[in-house]
């Protein structure tokens, strides 16, 4: 345990409770370390010494004494105990938000309230038992400030926070997604006619009409335009040439057309119109809103896709685009409007609940369940998370109303009935110049047609309506970026008049209700007619992926491509949303430290750099379009995207350093641009490039990169010294693996403490070179790069323990007497230097190299640590077996893990950036891709605390597997790393290049989901073995997948933002990875994700071109095998299965790695003095560790949006996870991060004093009264359920 106390000290109160069960223990401890400021507890002991002297002496005067002394002391103690505090204590008891200054500062702690610069003395003295550390006379200050409780805040315990470990278990639904979609006919007889429509429901149609207990006929006609933020045209383009027009006539259209409604999903677009407007449309669409004409639909930035979309920027782009509606239009939106992203998943509901929405419309999902939903008569629905609350009731949190509409598509042809070729004659555009299928079809209505039009529409309307118990219609009346052209409006808005007045003026013959109306109406409507109806809605959980749509070609088309393609882009995405976390989070608790201790010139900085982080925020936000983040624009439009994804990280970057720098310094900041990332980024299209660290020594800057003192490595003069700071974003302590590029191998790492780390590594950076550019003719394969190791730059590689939310500042020194037990040791064949062909200045170079590359022994390859041992194939040099050992270090049985890499042949014109679908041509769906590469390496690493094996195909694979010896929780994972290119064209065309994991997993299905509709009649015993894998959705909640046999791969791939695993009885898979892609389990035993894809043709799904602009791609991933509990068997009611506490770690680490930054000292000496070695910002300690911070994200001020508020959103999401699946005692998380059943605890941010706490809606757009009440006197009352993400709104004291 030495290892963890080692650096705990100011958060002992948190961590001793676990170790210290017995209360008089935790007494005793209180004692052993009085605070400074305890003058009454001081004096105890002498009167202890004297007491046992009386004692001995029997004196009855002197007892008489003691008793009186004795008395008078608790009287002084109970006194200090009910000393009023002037902070309020709520109902619960729970103490204020009040803390103490923190150690780190003279600063007050976070009170809400508090400020009271007057502390009695008994209250110092409470304030001095939680705080068991000695503080610096700078903070002497601080303990005249900041009121204390009148309850330490370590005893606070949030009784609502549940048990440490809990089981999740399934909500209970009427209908289970998985459970019906095993059951569809996928090849239904109606596919050639690509109507459902067939003579059952007319005759249900039929016998409706005669019921005379259905509610009447009532329709509402929404006229929309869907405006898609880059498709075919980049985001800019298409607001110039549709959005802005769309409008612009819309509010000078709408004042002319009284009863015209509309509605307005994007507020990327709107915003950019309001900018530019006038104030006169301004405030016209201002009325029109507050009328409740105009309805502003989910009101994100963006209509978000909803498979490769993580959680963080599906919620950010939802709170930009509500915080901007407020501050400008004063509107809140309460209806969801989801209509183009491909398959729609459960998150996006939950997060709609979460704003307090009344409903959603969802358009896209699979044809068979369209027709299921009109079957049923169950297309509006209550969707239900997948789990439920603990108290095995189902949580009302995060369920949502959901109207699925019943037709193909939101076009009109698509939707206003069930037989596309009549409603043709209902979309009235006819601009000249143009010829579509409508133009040709419909005809104006006039006096002579009116009654036979509106009969057929109304026909229409009726068997849409039919579809549902109700008997209400929802008709939207729109398509992509209609209402452009000021003739369009006139002609839709007209001739639909003309057929709602004359439905309106023979009420009785037709019985039915017509009018134009808004989303919310028809949710009104509905609601109403159903609140007596028994059964009401049905009860939904799962989702709707995999997408097929039948519509364009009569046979079914899977849109599971798009969750793969262009995956350089969608590194992209996670590279801004992780530094633009890492910078909200150190932006607020900079912004608000300069404005608490008035440092003028830090908040100007501030204020006027605020504006980059709203623009990254947006176009962040932006590329979470259904177009984009999928993959599926034209390549020029993905470049537009790129190119803004790539400046907002620059400038996150930037906003990062000047922030920490801020946060860094001792009191007055005095010192700008010290800190570097450690990475170069030279343009969007090449990865990130690690920079070397610059060693100063003294005045005299080492040499630098090129300067190089030649040499293998020439080794560091003697007093060169080097800084760099590593930023936790998490708020919980990690173990990370770092890596640093130095110019010298001997080099050691010195701690914040200046101790030296024992365990560091030095591996070389290989120089991989083609053979053309050595200007050596060819080589005898005609293809062999040169490999070699680099003599100017090294790798060190150290184990780094990180408090929570921190900045550490570690130092590189020079170490000429034990840096040669850190070097790496290298097995290569044809690494090193053989003959004189060598360039001149490598011959000059000094003769003993740094890294001796030995010959590779033959046979298989083995990597061991003290876990497990990995065994690798010796000709391809992929993993074969994972052998685990048990806690006596005794081997265990060998698991098959085979890695292999094959690709699918692509089916031209049917796969593409949206579809995938293996070549049916072909006897063989895969094919071998590193058969090509003749020129193949394996290069073999080993050192003190890692050793890998990397696997070089030419310039088209570079695949590493490495495992760690570091005597912690991450010696049971396994790192696996891919740097893919496909190189330029024509080369691998029609490539869908996988992953796939092979192992003696058996993660078979349940008997009773083995059911396949065509083979119903084949002998029971036959039934095929259903392979099943949990996938992850927005890196926020985990789906069972089981295979579906009649329908291909196509309809097996599921996407995954985070991960994936299978499971047996025994052992459990798990696969974690960076970013969005594809995965499958299509065999049992077998787990794996498409990396990358190539498809010269389009799919016709509207972009027009194929994917060939692939690049170079790095793709990182965690591979772990963990012990299930016994024999696991169906549980009823059935859990929902969730990760490892570990796993979810290693999941956050991955997406939210420490942030390095040098430290340049060269023209500022004085600088280190001036700075903190470690700074806690949680100096109270850690959040519990499955509470995941999601967000804390300042708002913008609401006069003036381009500035910083006092106010900041706190955004926490309790990540469930499950307790009984570990990887090994020895190796669990507890002395990182022990659980605790006691809620948040004293949670204090910097230095930071509070004014108030709200809960609010997740969007922080209204106030949500709750569990907790509407405003919370601590961040300790806040209870979060498993799996519940919950917003509130901080707002920080103008001062201290």
């Amino acid at each position: 345990m030495e290892f963890v106390w080692k650096t705990i000290n100011k958060r002992q109160q948190l961590i001793h409770v676990e170790h210290n069960p017995n209360k008089e223990e935790e007494v005793q401890q209180q004692r052993e370390n009085p605070g400074e400021s305890q003058p009454v507890t001081g004096k105890r002991s002498p009167f202890t010494r004297m007491s046992f002297k009386l004692f001995r002496r029997g004196s009855a005067r002197c007892i008489g004494l003691l008793s009186a002394f004795v008395t008078i002391l608790l009287c002084l103690y109970y006194i200090s105990i009910g000393q009023p505090n002037p902070t309020p204590i709520s109902e619960t008891g729970a103490p204020s938000a009040a803390l103490r200054g923190s150690p780190l500062n003279g600063l007050t702690g976070f009170s809400v309230g508090g400020g009271s610069s007057s502390i009695s003395h008994q209250q110092k003295l409470h304030a001095g038992i939680v705080s068991n550390q000695k503080r610096s006379s700078e903070t002497k200050a601080a303990q005249a400030t900041g009121p204390a409780e009148s309850q330490s805040e370590e005893e606070y315990v949030n009784t609502k926070w549940g048990d440490k470990c809990y089981e999740l278990l399934q909500s209970n639904t009427n209908i289970t997604a998985s459970e019906e979609h095993s059951k569809f006919d996928f090849q239904p007889e109606w596919m050639r006619s690509k109507e459902y429509w067939d003579r059952g429901f007319e005759e249900r149609f039929d016998a409706q009409k005669k019921d005379k207990q259905r509610p009447p006929l009532k329709i509402i006609v929404v006229p929309h335009s869907h405006n898609d933020p880059g498709w075919l045209k980049t985001f800019t383009n298409y607001f110039q040439s549709d959005s802005r027009q769309i409008l612009n006539l819309l509010v000078t259209k709408m004042q002319e057309y009284t009863d015209m409604t509309f509605i307005w999903s994007e507020i990327s677009f709107l915003q950019l119109w309001w900018d530019q407007a006038h104030p006169t449309k301004q405030r016209a669409l201002k009325r029109l809103i507050d009328a409740g004409r105009i309805e502003i639909t989910t009101g994100g930035w963006v209509m978000t896709d909803e498979a490769n979309v993580h959680i963080y920027p599906m919620l950010d782009q939802l709170i930009e685009g509500h915080q901007w509606l407020k501050n400008n239009l004063n509107v809140t939106p309460k209806v969801g409007w989801s209509i183009d992203p491909f398959g729609h998943g459960s998150t996006v509901p939950y997060l709609l609940s979460g704003a307090n929405f009344e409903g959603a419309i969802i358009q896209r999902i699979h044809y068979a369940w369209k027709q299921w939903f009109a079957r049923q008569q169950s297309g509006d629905f209550i969707w239900k998370p997948y789990w439920r609350g603990r108290n095995g009731k189902d949580s009302e949190t995060g369920s949502l109303l959901t109207h699925n509409m019943p037709f193909d598509i939101y076009s009109i042809k698509g939707s206003c009935g069930p037989h596309p070729f009549i409603c043709l004659n209902f979309d009235f555009r006819k601009i000249p110049g143009e010829y579509t299928e409508y133009s040709v079809k419909a005809q104006f209505i006039t006096d002579d047609n009116l009654e036979s039009k509106a009969q057929l529409l109304l026909e229409q309307y009726a068997r849409t309506a039919s579809l549902f118990p109700h008997n209400v219609a929802l008709i939207p009346v729109g398509d992509d970026f209609r209402y452009n052209k000021d003739r369009e409006v006139d002609q839709q808005y007209q001739n639909y008049k003309k057929l709602i007045d004359h439905i309106m003026a023979n009420k009785r013959l037709y019985n039915a209700d017509i009018r134009f109306g808004t989303p919310s109406d028809y949710f009104e409507a509905i609601k109403e007619r159903m609140k007596d109806h028994n059964p009401g809605f049905p009860s939904f959980k799962g989702d709707f992926f995999v997408y097929s749509d039948i519509f364009s070609e009569g046979r079914p088309a899977y849109w599971s491509g798009y969750f793969t393609t262009r995956p350089f882009y969608k590194l992209l995405s996670s590279e801004l949303e992780h530094q633009l976390r890492s910078a909200e989070i150190a932006f607020t608790l900079a912004y608000n430290t300069a404005r608490q201790t008035k440092r003028e010139n830090a908040i100007k900085i501030y204020e006027k750099n605020y504006e980059l982080i709203i623009n990254a925020r947006r176009n962040l936000g932006l590329f979470q379009h259904h177009d984009a983040i999928t993959g599926t624009s034209k390549a020029a439009v993905m470049r537009d995207y790129a190119m803004r994804l790539f400046e907002s990280t620059q400038n996150m970057v930037k906003m990062q350093e000047s922030c920490l720098e801020l946060l860094l310094q001792k009191g007055q900041p005095r010192h700008h641009g010290f800190l570097i990332s450690e990475f170069e980024r030279d343009n969007f299209n090449k990865l990130p490039r690690k920079m070397p660290i610059q060693m100063a020594n003294g005045d005299e800057s080492a040499p630098t990169v090129s300067g190089g003192e030649g040499g293998a490595g020439g080794s560091a003069s003697a007093g060169s010294v080097g800084s760099f700071v590593l930023y936790n974003s998490l708020a919980q302590k990690r173990l990370e693996i770092v890596t640093l590029r130095v110019q010298h191998p001997n080099v050691k790492i010195l701690n914040h403490k200046g101790v030296e780390l024992s365990h560091i590594q030095i591996n070389p950076v290989w120089n991989i070179t083609d053979t053309y550019e050595q200007g050596l003719g060819t080589s005898v394969s005609g293809t062999v790069g040169r490999i070699r190791t680099s003599t100017r730059q090294f790798e060190v590689m150290f184990v780094a323990e990180l408090e929570p939310l921190s900045l550490i500042t570690f130092r590189v020194q020079v170490d000429e007497v034990n840096f040669k037990r850190n070097i790496a040791t290298i097995y290569c064949d044809d690494c090193t230097e053989t003959s004189a062909v060598s360039p001149p200045e490598e011959v000059e170079s000094s003769p003993s190299p740094v890294f001796a590359a030995r010959a590779k022994p033959a046979g298989d390859i083995q990597l061991e640590n003290p876990h497990m041992r990995l065994l690798f194939d010796e000709k391809s040099g992929f993993l074969k077996t994972i052998t685990r050992k048990n806690q006596k270090k005794e081997l265990l049985k060998p698991l098959q893990c085979n890695i292999k890499f094959a690709a699918y042949r692509s089916a031209q014109f049917h796969s593409g950036a949206y579809l995938f679908k293996t070549d049916p041509e072909q006897s063989e769906a895969e094919k071998e891709v590193l058969e090509g590469y003749t020129d193949m390496r394996i290069i073999i690493t080993s050192g003190p605390i890692a050793s890998d094996v990397t696997v070089i195909y030419g310039p088209f694979l570079a695949h590493t597997v490495r495992i760690f010896n570091t005597r912690t929780h991450l010696d049971a994972a396994i790192y696996v790393e891919n740097d893919i290119d496909f190189e330029p064209p024509p080369k691998n065309r029609e490539t869908e290049l996988f992953m796939r994991l092979v192992t003696n997993i058996d993660n078979i299905a349940q008997a009773p989901l083995q059911r396949d509709p065509l083979k119903e009649s084949a002998d029971a015993a036959t039934m095929p073995e259903l392979p099943i894998f949990y996938s992850d959705q927005n890196g926020f909640q985990y789906h069972e997948r089981i295979k579906v046999p009649a329908i291909g791969i196509e309809g097996n791939y599921f996407p995954i933002t985070s991960g994936a695993f299978i499971q047996d009885t025994r052992l459990r898979l798990t696969l974690l990875t960076t970013h969005a892609q594809g995965a499958a389990s299509y065999e049992p035993g077998q787990l794996e994700v498409m990396l990358d894809r190539r498809t010269l043709y389009d799919d016709y799904r509207g972009m027009g071109e194929g994917v060939v602009d692939s690049r170079l791609t790095r793709h990182k991933f965690w591979l772990l095998v963990e012990d299930l509990p016994g024999g696991q068997h169906v549980t009823q009611p059935p859990s929902y299965k969730v990760l490892s506490q570990q796993a979810q770690q290693l999941a956050n680490a991955l997406r939210y790695p420490p942030n390095l930054y040098f430290v340049s000292s060269l023209e500022q000496p004085e600088l280190s003095a001036a700075l903190l070695p470690l700074v806690r910002l949680l100096p109270k300690g850690a959040l519990p560790c499955d509470v995941h911070l999601t967000t804390l994200r300042t708002l913008s001020d609401p006069e003036l949006q381009l500035f910083p508020s006092a106010s900041a959103l706190l955004v926490l999401h309790r990540q469930g996870f499950d307790c009984s699946v570990s990887a090994g005692r020895e190796l669990s998380m507890e002395a990182l991060c022990p659980l605790s059943s006691k809620g948040l605890g004293s949670v204090q941010l910097g230095r930071l004093s509070l004014h108030t706490i709200e809960a609010t809606s997740l969007t922080g757009t209204e106030q949500k009264p709750s569990k907790d009440s509407f405003h919370i006197r601590s961040l300790a009352e806040i209870s979060l359920e498993p799996m519940e993400l919950r917003t509130f709104n901080l707002t920080f004291r103008p001062e201290v």
